[in-house]
């Protein structure tokens, strides 16, 4: 046997042994690859928030369904309005399939907007679905004088948000813009928790709050002593329970301004939209994605939604893309009206 020879054998037989090797781990089945494994969850919220008590209620049924029937354990990344933890989903966590991400709907259309915020974009993770819709309001602490939607023009109030790009700071703005509101806006807060402190410290008047975010802790004290007011539903039509609160209708009538808010609201169809890295392999995305189909379907996961005052009313991964797809339709002048007037000093 000659060197040439010699070599191409031990080639050939160093090739069948990584074949060898490497096949079990390409034909295991998506039960074996789970079992025994964690199942991390990364929520885009503080503990204790909506979208924290939501994600672990989840997590107790979707393990049921994933075939391995894997432990879940969820990890709080805060930061930027949510688009530190998809960042991180996107860039820094596994994408095996045992990490998925509860994320906010700003972090559908942030990256349009925000050249700072290119690490993430949504149309390069694979989405799962999302459990309910959002709903958003204005509230005031009635020490400010600030008690009713019309007040907004007639006397200033500050208040409280959680990130420069996130709703409760960019639905304010568009306000302050369009309908003549004198709010003046304190970005940086961590958190729901921290901005209803400093609500109650004096440090800010009020602050855009998710509707279910009302229903639960210290804002149902302030509603009921009357210390706080719910002034102005942020979407064109006031849902069940909020009926006597007038919404954006009332006030924004331009079809040009209307879009713009558009463009905000939209993504609220997605409320909290779950999502994996985009090389999650296949099987292992199908297997994840029918375990979202099945908890939704999950009477008792619905009903233990209802209890904890988070009814579900889903879409699932492919109504997630399509909203993804208008929003990166938009124009580009409607982008740069946007970009102008959200990410200017404010």
């Amino acid at each position: 046997m000659n060197y040439r020879t010699a070599i191409c054998m031990c080639a050939a037989l160093f090739g069948f042994a990584v074949t060898a090797f490497a096949s079990p781990a390409s034909s295991q089945s998506v039960e074996d690859f789970y079992r025994g494994k964690v199942l991390t969850l990364v929520v885009s919220a503080d503990a204790g928030t909506p979208t924290d008590i939501i994600a672990r209620q989840f997590s107790r049924f979707f393990v049921k369904y994933v075939p391995g029937h894997p432990k879940a354990i969820v990890m709080n990344i805060v930061g930027a309005g949510g688009m530190v933890a998809a960042a991180s989903l996107q860039s820094r966590q596994l994408s095996d399939g045992t990490v998925i991400g509860f994320l906010q709907r700003n972090n559908l259309y942030i990256p349009l907007l925000d050249e700072r915020q290119n690490r993430f974009d949504p149309r390069k993770v694979r989405w799962l679905g999302s459990l309910n819709k959002v709903e958003y309001c204005l509230v005031s602490m009635t020490r400010s004088g600030v008690v009713k939607a019309d007040d907004l023009s007639k006397k200033k109030m500050y208040i409280g948000a959680t990130g420069f790009a996130n709703e409760d700071r960019t639905l304010p703005a568009l306000l302050d813009e369009y309908i003549g509101a004198k709010m003046s806006i304190v970005p940086g807060y961590t958190g729901r928790g921290e901005v209803y402190l400093a609500m109650q410290r004096g440090e800010v008047d009020g602050w855009a709050s998710t509707i279910d975010g009302l229903q639960q802790g210290e804002p149902v004290r302030l509603l009921k002593t009357g210390q706080m007011n719910v002034l102005l539903h942020l979407g064109w039509q006031s849902p069940a329970g909020f009926t006597n609160v007038p919404n954006l209708s009332s006030y924004i009538t331009r079809p040009d301004v209307k879009a713009l808010f558009n463009l905000f609201i939209l993504p609220f169809q997605a409320g909290r939209p779950i999502a994996v890295p985009k090389d999650v392999p296949q099987d292992r995305l199908s297997a994840l994605r029918d375990a979202f189909a099945k908890t939704i379907a999950d009477p008792d996961f619905a009903d233990a939604m209802k209890q904890s005052g988070y009814p579900i009313d889903p879409i699932d991964g492919n109504a997630v893309e399509q909203i993804v797809t208008k929003l990166y339709a938009t124009p580009e002048p409607q982008l740069e009206d946007a970009r102008n007037l959200i990410f200017r000093s404010h």
